[in-house]
């Protein structure tokens, strides 16, 4: 499937560097010459000269961090300071020039305008961030990865967050922040958090797209391959078609309709399933709109689910009139409806940004740093034995000491538990805190407010994270989601030998502690549906 997508990405590329485009989207058309061979005159006819104006005009965009790349390199020549420079060719010059090239000779530099932004965290803090006036929501993301001394797995987002419309997008990795804040009220906000879901369609399409939701307007295959090449490809007509709740305009009311999804905007049928020219009225325009979601349907706006949606356009600040509100009957329709809008606006520019990380990533890896660190690089195993201390070189030897100093520190640990010590460093004292220093284990939270965390960052396959149970207090709960489902096992305590240990099959795999536990179960599924993938995470800005 990806050999695929790159064969039409290519071909975008390709027509897009070669051919010019002119102000309505055509081709130019160049005259034949009537000269094809070379002549006495010249090697070659001449070309038709192409204008500046066209040859910037490309159907794909300009790569902002190579623009500001090479502003950055000519900012650096073009300072007041420079000397005058001796001009090599003072013939050329006319009567009122001078024959050297003085500082106020180049053109002037105009530095990109800054601007201060201001996101949040989950957790209620925030940043001020100066930042350029064509930062992209992906540049932000990682200044705020550096800043944060976070992970940067490219699964940071910025969220455009209105809590008094009840509405929150993830802005696409291309569009502009400042941008962005111009069409926000001053309730509005920016948040920043993961979200692993961002480009999962392209793994998994038909995980997304079900066969009942998605027709044609041409014949199709209708393979995976051929799903995501229907919606990059400009030229097909994909349409996403189901029945929605739709809540009227200017009313409390909900009416459910049947709806379709086009490139040419959201239209509902007047009459049943009939999707004929005449019974065919238009919803929502999706040039200057954007595809939110519901954070409190029911509460807000007494949806009939809670798997709501919104197609908000971009004039709309504070006013609830012009949103076009829609509901779902589950999440995976949701899912559908949400990703087709974002394909079709966007096209081949979602798997651009889908691709730039992992490019990114095939260029270092030749570079990429050891997993360990440089002091833990540094170690060497000792044999303090005898009256001096020696390395041990045979690997055997190192494992077999490593494992007898294990033994010996279990049998001390023992021998202290007899004797009523309560040092800090007691393994049924590690055992019980240990797991509070993870970015996966969030204490003592609702199994709603997990619920809302694993949706907030994403319903993908392998997403968990661990808390307190509310109904045990010495038990522990694992929220995980698998195939768009949220799911909680409970892990039990049990004693064995004097020892506590932890166990999410009724004691028949026992774990030291939950560390151990989650190491098992991200590289083997056990009684899980799935490994354990990706944690979720707050961090503090």
């Amino acid at each position: 499937m990806n050999a695929s997508l790159e064969s039409l990405y290519s071909a975008c590329n390709m027509q897009s560097d070669t051919v010019p485009l002119l102000q309505n989207g055509q081709h130019p058309q160049h005259p034949q010459h009537p000269r094809s061979q070379p002549t006495a005159s010249g090697p070659w006819p001449l070309q038709p000269q192409v204008s500046p104006r066209q040859r910037v005009q490309r159907s794909q965009p300009v790569h902002i961090l190579a623009v500001r790349r090479l502003q950055e390199e000519d900012q650096q020549f073009r300072t007041s300071s420079l000397p005058a420079i001796p001009n090599p060719f003072p013939e050329l010059c006319g009567p009122g020039s001078p024959p050297v090239l003085t500082p106020g000779s180049f053109p002037p530099s105009q530095a990109a305008p800054k601007q201060d932004v201001k996101v949040f965290s989950e957790d209620g803090t925030s940043k001020v961030v100066e930042i350029l006036a064509d930062m992209t929501a992906r540049d932000l993301c990682q200044l705020l990865v550096y800043k944060s001394h976070c992970v940067d797995d490219n699964s940071w987002t910025l969220v455009e967050h209105h809590p008094h419309l009840g509405l929150e997008r993830c802005l696409e990795d291309h569009e502009l922040v400042v941008q962005v804040e111009g069409t926000m009220a001053s309730e509005s906000k920016f948040l920043f958090r993961k979200n692993y879901a961002k480009y999962e369609f392209f793994k998994n399409p038909m995980n997304f797209f079900p066969e009942q939701m998605v027709t044609w307007c041409h014949q199709s295959n209708g393979s995976q391959t051929q799903l995501l090449q229907n919606f990059l490809n400009s030229s097909s007509c994909p349409e996403i078609q189901g029945f929605l709740h739709v809540k009227e305009l200017g009313r409390k009311s909900w009416k459910k309709l049947y709806v379709c999804l086009r490139r040419s905007g959201l239209y509902c049928s007047t009459k049943g399933t009939s999707k004929e020219p005449r019974h065919l009225q238009l919803l929502a325009d999706l040039e200057d709109s954007n595809v939110f979601s519901l954070i409190a349907g029911k509460k807000q706006y007494s949806a009939p689910t809670d798997h709501g949606l919104c197609i908000k356009p971009n004039k709309v600040r504070n006013e609830t009139k012009e949103l076009r509100l829609l509901c779902a009957e589950d999440e995976q329709s949701r899912a559908c409806w949400m990703t087709a809008f974002r394909l079709l606006k966007y096209g081949m520019l979602l798997y651009q940004n889908y691709r730039i990380p992992q490019q990114r990533k095939a260029l270092l890896s030749p570079f990429s740093t050891p997993v360990r660190s440089v002091s833990e690089n540094s170690l060497v195993a000792m044999d303090f034995s005898g009256q001096t201390g020696r390395v041990i070189e045979n690997p055997a030897e190192a494992q077999s000491a490593a494992l007898e100093e294990g033994h010996a520190w279990r049998k001390r640990s023992m021998r202290m538990n007899i004797l009523g010590s309560q040092s800090p460093l007691h393994p049924s004292t590690l055992s019980t805190v240990i797991h509070r220093t993870q970015h996966w284990f969030h204490g003592r939270i609702t199994r709603e407010e997990s619920h809302r965390l694993i949706k907030q960052q994403g319903l993908v396959d392998g997403l968990f994270l661990l808390r307190d149970s509310q109904s045990n207090p010495k038990a522990f709960v694992l929220t995980l989601c698998h195939h768009q489902k949220i799911k909680n096992f409970q892990i039990l305590p049990c004693e064995d030998d004097g020892q506590t240990f932890f166990s999410l099959d009724d004691g028949n795999t026992k774990f030291s502690d939950l560390i151990q536990l989650v190491d098992f179960y991200q590289l083997n599924k056990g009684v899980l549906p799935c490994k354990l993938k990706h944690h979720c995470t707050r961090v503090a800005l």
